[in-house]
């Protein structure tokens, strides 16, 4: 039978809708050191929340298939599986309504504070001290850039547009699909737009694309929603921002050193924080478990995982 290598922390609906299909071992975190010599030899698949350097790839030679969990695979070296014949899949569609929902949740309660709110509200100041303050901001007339349009950008687009607020977007090249206005640099989306929502991948192109020259030109009045990586945001850059009222304000779900978030970020109370949520229900988690699954299965027993990801196209 084959077998199959579960890495880290694996969600537990993996474990148990692969366990009737293959042999399944497991490795405690991905450290090529702590590969043994049956996972070396026998180990043909394996599963894991975005974790596979190369040296774990080298680590068990015969792999051939890497079933991330998680639209984002930047934690897999994809260039060294492809250089080596491996196919990486991902779990793309199944999560990005509710990255898009929690992503209007996160923007919503940037601008009107609900979440303070509903702290005055329970602290017992409402009945004490009066109604909670009025908020300075409001979607209402908001101009949205859109630092990314792909699958969960589109899908955030799209409710923002039942909001009737106006949409931009920049990505490396326009997208003929959607029906919103191309800017052809971010520096010029900020200088456009008064709110940005940030959903690009980790690459290196995008590493501290957001930094003061963006905050400065997002303006006084701009607000900065990240819901796609950390690594996107210069943390200290924004802090600053906020600090010297470039910005009116900010909405994260994602931090650059997940699970420390920086202490200068929390004494903002025009910052609204998640300890990275977007995609956290149970019925998503289980559809994204489902998926990687999915895919080692089907490539086994079928011959064609089903979301081999672009830099390892599935070639029958």
């Amino acid at each position: 039978m084959t077998t199959v290598l579960l890495i880290g922390k694996v969600h537990p609906r993996v474990r148990d809708r692969l366990a009737g299909h293959f042999d399944i071992l497991e490795l405690p975190k991905a450290d090529a050191g702590n590969v043994t010599a049956e996972m070396a030899e026998k180990v043909t698949g394996t599963a894991s929340f975005n974790a596979m350097p190369s040296s774990l790839i080298d680590a068990l030679p015969n792999v051939k298939l890497i079933a991330n969990f998680g639209v984002g695979y930047d934690g897999v070296d994809v260039r060294h599986a492809a250089a080596k014949g491996i196919i990486v899949t991902n779990t793309p569609d199944v999560l990005d309504e509710e990255v898009a929902d929690t992503t209007l949740g996160l923007l919503l309660n940037t601008l009107r504070l609900l979440p303070q709110a509903e702290n005055w509200l329970r602290a017992g100041r409402w009945a004490k001290e009066g109604p909670f303050r009025l908020s300075p901001l409001s979607l209402r007339g908001r101009h949205i850039g859109m630092y990314g349009m792909g699958r969960i950008g589109q899908q955030i687009a799209g409710r923002l547009a039942a909001f009737n607020v106006k949409i931009s977007y920049h990505t490396r090249r326009p997208n003929s699909d959607v029906p919103y206005g191309y800017v052809g640099s971010l520096k010029e989306l900020a200088e456009t737009v008064d709110t940005l929502v940030c959903i690009v991948p980790k690459t290196p192109e995008t590493r501290q694309t957001i930094n003061t020259e963006i905050l400065k030109a997002l303006g006084k009045n701009g607000v900065l929603i990240n819901v796609g990586r950390g690594w996107t945001v210069s943390e200290d850059d924004l802090a600053k921002a906020l600090e010297n009222g470039d910005i009116a304000g900010a909405g994260l779900d994602v931090f650059e050193d997940e699970p420390n978030v920086p202490e200068a970020l929390m004494k903002f109370d025009n910052v609204s924080l998640l300890p990275h949520v977007a995609s956290a229900s149970v019925i998503t988690r289980n559809a994204m478990a489902d998926l990687v699954s999915d895919n080692l299965i089907a490539y086994f027993e079928k011959g064609a995982p089903l979301t081999p990801v672009p830099e390892t196209p599935f070639k029958k």
